[in-house]
């Protein structure tokens, strides 16, 4: 009933944040309709058809999925990132027109009562936009794999060295579908990781499209010795955790439930539950400190949680490495100065005084399969032990 109630919150607030806004861009966008007759009715409902393809999509596809629904679905996520640059666009017009009508400056927008002017102005602005999403659509299907190697103290258990496969934010679902999911399970296995470890959000709000294309089949090839580990991330808990967990652990991924696991005896591994686990899922997850309070404080330990706040508390609770995502670092400039504000790591690596921090850009997408001003990624962590407790790794 909680998951039902804030689902519904969700989609209202995109509805309302999505008609509020493209009635602005509407607005904005009719000198380029103002033609003669049928045409200028056809691409006003044409607009409006667009404008309001996410939610439909997104909701079509939970009541009658189909190919007609993904499509709606992926038009309109196209749409949302269009959304972003058109209104930062046509905001920065309107400021220039205010600056116009106090000073006279610019000088040529004297011609800005101009049906003809505004839809070059349109135009323009449209193309511009068109050409940043190509871009960034481009830039948003082909990840990289960043590396970062750090030392420890620490046991490693008879090994030198341990690598790491981690990632974030892979939102399997409609968008992020079969083809990229093989080329992360590739690059993943290609880095020949002793653990994978998966940092949340590797769903999106509904586990339907990952069932209907068997994506599972996918998961379970992800191979390495010590095994495969997740956690929830909050798209989890919105479209449902329990369903999530099962589906994962079905397909060979063992979800770390605010809980600690050792495996084989060489590292400890604390996967907790995600903040969004009391509002979606009425839990209150465990503080870190009850968390390791019996952990054999030797091992080398990470910890793997979702949204990178308060990473004071992974200091102060002795945590060697901690694996985040969430921030995406925005994923569309200029959003990443608001994932700056927010987040002490907004993305990459940091070292807080014996603890290393990693909050990864993440896999996927959310929304917009469009990335500008960073790229998706994969991370190989390497660590290496002081302490030489056996043979070499």
């Amino acid at each position: 009933m909680k998951q039902n109630t804030a689902m519904l919150i969700f989609f209202s607030i995109v509805l309302i944040v999505t008609i509020g806004v493209n009635y602005y861009l509407y607005r904005h966008t009719d000198s380029i309709f103002k033609t003669s007759g049928i045409y200028q009715t056809a691409f006003r409902v044409l607009f409006w058809v667009i404008a309001l393809s996410y939610p439909l999509g997104r909701f079509l596809e939970r009541a009658i999925p189909s190919g007609a629904s993904e499509l709606v679905t992926k038009i309109g996520s196209f749409w949302l990132a269009a959304m972003l640059y058109l209104t930062l666009m046509f905001l920065l017009f309107d400021l220039f027109k205010l600056m116009h009508s106090w000073t006279g400056f610019p000088s040529f927008l004297s011609a800005k009562d101009s049906i003809t002017f505004l839809r070059k102005i349109s135009v323009g602005i449209y193309a511009t936009t068109a050409v940043i999403i190509l871009a960034g659509h481009l830039n948003a299907i082909y990840p990289k794999v960043n590396r970062v190697s750090i030392n420890t103290d620490k046991s490693l258990e008879g090994n030198t060295m341990l690598r790491i496969a981690a990632a974030s934010d892979i939102h399997l679902g409609t968008i992020i579908s079969n083809g990229r999911l093989e080329r992360f399970v590739r690059m993943m296995n290609k880095q020949k990781p002793d653990i994978i470890l998966l940092a949340g959000d590797i769903f999106d709000e509904d586990l339907g499209p990952v069932i209907q294309k068997n994506m599972g089949d996918q998961l379970k090839q992800l191979s390495a010795p010590l095994g495969v580990y997740a956690i929830t991330g909050n798209h989890e808990y919105i479209g449902g955790a329990e369903a999530a967990i099962k589906y994962l652990e079905n397909h060979g991924i063992t979800v770390i439930r605010d809980s600690v696991l050792t495996p084989q005896g060489k590292l400890n591994v604390v996967g907790r539950d995600d903040r969004q686990a009391k509002m979606m899922g009425g839990n209150m997850r465990k503080p870190i400190e009850q968390l390791v309070e019996n952990i054999d404080k030797n091992l080398f330990t990470i910890m793997l949680d979702h949204q990178p706040y308060n990473l004071n508390e992974a200091v102060e609770n002795g945590i060697d490495l901690q694996i985040s995502g969430h921030t995406h670092h925005g994923q569309m400039f200029p959003l990443n100065l608001i994932t700056k504000s927010i987040f002490e790591v907004s993305r990459g690596y940091k070292q807080i005084e014996n603890t290393h921090i990693y909050v990864s850009t993440g896999f996927g997408t959310w929304g917009p399969p469009v990335r500008v001003g960073n790229r998706p990624e994969i991370v190989v962590i390497e660590v290496s032990s002081g302490r030489q407790d056996g043979m070499n790794h």
